[in-house]
């Protein structure tokens, strides 16, 4: 499996520099000069690094293959792609290995399944789809995601009050019925 460590955005400057939008957590080793990257399409490369530079958190770089501007704009919206290795850390794990999962509560309910995972400025979040169909955003955090049980196709969510849309509608049970 293809794992996406970068797309390919706007082409900066004469000499076929590029703006990469970012999608690993170590760019540092990923776009090492040098470095020889698969592409999707697959047709559009392999892309071999020349230069690396960053600027206001914004990584730019240059390969081999396109030597001027022109050539460059060509490259605009080609993902950067790495074949995906089985992962050294305990506590890390790929999108494509967590959506599909079972999410359980702590107490052994079930309340849904795992579609996904973004990462936003803050934190990551795994997407759960309840079993109301309810799209929610959880925290990827110890506190609240004690248990990811990849080879048994689970994880388990500590929800804080409020999270889960299922609370909303207890909520709303509960104030209708101390209202009667």
């Amino acid at each position: 499996m293809q794992l996406t460590v970068a797309r390919i955005g706007r082409a900066h400057g004469l000499r076929g520099e590029v703006a990469l939008d970012v999608r690993t957590d170590d760019p540092g080793a990923r776009f090492a000069v040098g470095t020889v990257l698969s592409t999707d399409p697959a047709e559009r490369g392999p892309l071999t690094i020349t230069r690396v530079r960053t600027q206001q958190d914004r990584w730019f770089v240059q390969f081999a293959e396109a030597a001027d501007r022109t050539a460059a704009e060509g490259l605009r919206g080609v993902t950067l792609v790495v074949e995906a290795a089985d992962g050294e850390e305990d506590d890390a794990w790929y999108p494509h290995e967590l959506a599909g999962l079972r999410a359980e509560h702590v107490d052994g309910r079930v309340l849904g399944e795992i579609t996904g995972l973004e990462h936003l400025p803050a934190q990551d979040v795994l997407v759960l789809r309840e079993t109301d169909g309810s799209r929610t955003l959880v925290p990827f955090v110890r506190a609240i995601v004690p248990v990811v049980d990849v080879p048994g196709g689970r994880v388990v969510i500590d929800p804080p009050g409020g999270l889960l849309a299922s609370d909303q509608e207890n909520l709303v049970i509960s104030e209708e019925t101390e209202g009667a």
